[in-house]
C-alpha cells in the first residue's frame, strides 16, 4: 500500500512539473516562431473587416443578413484570438440594427 501511495505522489509531482514546463514553453515557442506577430496581424485584419462593415452601415442602422453572419464569424475569431473590448461596443451597436434579408 505504501508503494502505491508513493507512486501516486511521484505521478502527481511529475504532472505538476510538466504543466509548469508547458506554461513556460508556450510563450517562448510563440515568440521564437513568430506566432505572436501572426496573431496580431490576424486580429488587425479581422478588426479592419468588422469596422469596414460597421462604417458602411452606421448611417442607416440596417445590415444585410449575410453581412451580419459574416460579422459574427469575424467577431468570434477576433475574441478567440484575445481581441480587445473596443469591438464589443461596435457589436452591441450592430445587434440593435435592423436586419434586412
Amino acid at each position: 500500500m505504501g508503494n502505491l501511495a508513493s507512486a501516486a505522489s511521484i505521478c502527481s509531482e511529475i504532472t505538476v512539473i510538466l504543466a509548469a514546463l508547458a506554461m513556460l514553453i508556450k510563450p517562448i515557442r510563440n515568440k521564437l516562431l513568430g506566432l505572436d506577430k501572426l496573431t496580431d496581424a490576424l486580429k488587425c485584419q479581422l478588426r479592419h473587416d468588422m469596422l469596414h462593415t460597421y462604417y458602411r452601415h452606421r448611417e442607416d442602422h440596417t445590415i444585410r443578413q449575410y453581412e451580419l453572419e459574416d460579422f459574427l464569424y469575424l467577431y468570434r475569431g477576433y475574441k478567440a484570438l484575445g481581441g480587445n473590448s473596443f469591438i464589443d461596443r461596435i457589436k452591441s451597436e450592430i445587434d440593435e440594427w435592423e436586419v434586412v434579408s
